[in-house]
């Protein structure tokens, strides 16, 4: 395997496509918080808790850390003691690997390859989270390089890995609320788009839900509200309070699951994972500690933040799960609960994370996997550190 910048073709075309998260991994790429309009007080807190997470992780898989000029030497001895991290010297603009780093796709022949999607911010001029994005649209190219993964590349279609859920069995969910943006591809139409999907990841089924959680400033990734467990089966963020306006972005996203079948025409079970009872807010406290450049989407004392349970990580064996902590312990509790009857085979490792909520994402955002193969997964997994 080594690398190769593959244009003007579909990894369908070599019978490639996107297994499912919860499928075997060879290794999980993540990036070091640095960006100072993201995270608090010089990512002071958000280094603590990535670092938790990363360990927590290479317990159960190797994982490569992407860290900047600036920041390599600092990660690589803040990880000292993980001995199944890597960390590579790769630049970026932000540490959300979920929608920066490249989706990786596999084939029958145990061969893996990833795509570059355009990334742009979440809505480049439209509605995008800052100006520049150059060294994020940058990653995977870089990161398949330093790898010897061929890519794809799928510029100009946009999309952000937290966007999409597959059943690795041909079966997508997704928002009209982010796909259709008009800082996404404003040209496409909803089934150009679903074309794009069948022939990048090899979709045959897209079940579109309307929205994400309330006031996420992704335009409602679908990570942060509903995601795969298995096959036909899926969690769903849910709210009882029907004065809250998740009430009725849960209950829509519900009615349509309950109605869909998948690409195998199986009815989709759903478990209800309720939000945290107590909304996370940004505190007099947090704005203190942030440092924003011009052009990038600022913070308001009591904003509400997209706080939700659905937005945890499967790894080999395990789910690093988001906890919100204080009067959300209840809340916390029951979402650990849940998810233990629901991933029965796995480990549930709860994770205090609002030091990464008030960045705008959670553990999932932070996350991307590369995906086992008998060839390509193996020679990952195996890696020689540097």
């Amino acid at each position: 395997m080594s690398f190769e910048y593959i244009k003007n073709k579909f990894p369908t075309d070599d019978g490639f496509c996107m297994p499912a998260e919860f499928s075997k991994h060879s290794a999980t790429v993540m990036i070091w918080p640095e960006r100072p309009g993201s995270w608090c007080y010089k990512a002071k807190f958000a280094e603590k808790v990535f670092a938790e997470i990363i360990g927590k992780i290479a317990e159960f898989e190797k994982v490569f850390v992407l860290a900047s000029d600036k920041k390599f030497a600092h990660a690589k001895a803040c990880l000292e003691g993980v001995k199944n991290a890597e960390v590579l010297n790769i630049n970026s603009d932000d540490a959300w690997a979920r929608d920066t780093a490249p989706t990786f796709v596999v084939n029958n022949n145990g061969e893996i390859r990833a795509i570059d999607w355009q990334f742009n911010a979440w809505g480049g001029e439209y509605d995008g989270l800052y100006a520049n994005w150059e060294n994020d649209d940058k990653i995977p190219y870089e990161l398949c390089k330093t790898l010897g993964v061929p890519l794809y590349d799928a510029h100009p279609f946009v999309l952000e890995g937290g966007s999409i859920h597959t059943d690795g069995e041909g079966t997508l969910i997704t928002t009209e609320e982010c796909l259709l943006s008009k800082g996404r591809n404003p040209k496409l139409t909803k089934a150009e788009i679903e074309e794009k999907l069948n022939k990048y990841l090899g979709i045959n089924k897209t079940i579109w839900l309307p929205k994400g959680i309330y006031n996420d400033e992704t335009n409602g990734h679908i990570d942060n509200i509903c995601a795969f467990v298995a096959p036909a089966e899926v969690v769903l963020a849910w709210c009882d309070d029907e004065n809250d306006p998740q009430y009725a972005i849960s209950k829509a996203c519900l009615d349509i699951l309950e109605n869909s079948t998948d690409n195998k025409g199986r009815k989709i079970k759903v478990h209800k994972l309720p939000v945290p009872k107590i909304p996370v807010t940004v505190t007099e406290n947090d704005i203190k500690g942030y440092i924003f450049e011009d052009g990038e989407d600022t913070r308001e004392v009591g904003e509400r933040l997209a706080a939700s349970y659905v937005n945890f990580y499967f790894c080999n064996g395990a789910v690093i799960l988001p906890q919100f902590g204080g009067e959300n312990a209840e809340s916390d509790r029951v979402a650990a609960e849940i998810l233990e009857r629901v991933c029965k085979d796995r480990k549930i490792i709860p994770i205090y994370a609002r030091d990464i909520i008030v960045g705008g994402g959670n553990i999932h955002c932070i996350t991307q996997q590369i995906p086992f193969t008998d060839k390509g997964g193996e020679k990952l997994r195996y890696r020689r550190f540097r």
